[in-house]
């Protein structure tokens, strides 16, 4: 605690810290809601959805980055480097995610539960159509872990999924590209 009694971060146990993460990723995921619909309001769909590409673009490199060095990862590890990024990314600490890995070189990532689009659905809205904003970003984050890992989308809205998952993403590592 400061001199005033108020307490700081570096008072935080443990757990407490644990939730804040989960509040920061939420209050994270929040502003990105605000943004994007002060876009849309601004503008259309189609603009916001243009912009929100060139600002993953950017934030998806800074974020793989930062975890790796977080984690003391260099890049070019492969689909183990990836699979420990993706469990470190802010929204893995209020989505619920799934993470397989099918082979040396093959990882598949799914999202069973998106903060974004279970609050679309209980509204009563249609699935967001994120697709062209998660081949930017996961394709960028992947390219940042190890530039030898190609991301391929299998489900993403707009398109059909099933219903125990929202999007899904497979990442091939091509050990002899000359990327």
């Amino acid at each position: 605690m400061d001199k005033r009694g108020i307490r700081t971060i570096d008072d935080l146990n443990l757990e407490e810290l644990r939730k804040l993460v989960r509040v920061y990723a939420k209050n994270w995921i929040a502003h990105d809601g605000c943004w994007f619909l002060a876009l849309e309001e601004a503008y259309d769909i189609k603009t916001a959805i243009d912009l929100d590409c060139k600002s993953w673009e950017r934030f998806t490199v800074v974020e793989a980055n930062r975890v790796m060095e977080f984690l003391g990862l260099k890049p070019g590890g492969g689909i183990n480097t990836l699979a420990q990024a993706l469990n470190f990314r802010l929204y893995a600490a209020v989505n619920l995610q799934e993470i397989e890995i099918v082979d040396e070189n093959t990882l598949v990532f799914k999202m069973r539960n998106c903060r974004v689009q279970s609050a679309r659905k209980r509204k009563n809205l249609a699935d967001f159509p994120c697709k062209p904003v998660g081949i930017v970003e996961y394709s960028g984050f992947a390219k940042t872990i190890d530039p030898k890992i190609e991301t391929r989308c299998i489900a993403c809205p707009p398109d059909d999924h099933p219903e125990d998952f929202w999007c899904a993403w497979e990442f091939k590592y091509r050990p002899n590209s000359t990327t």
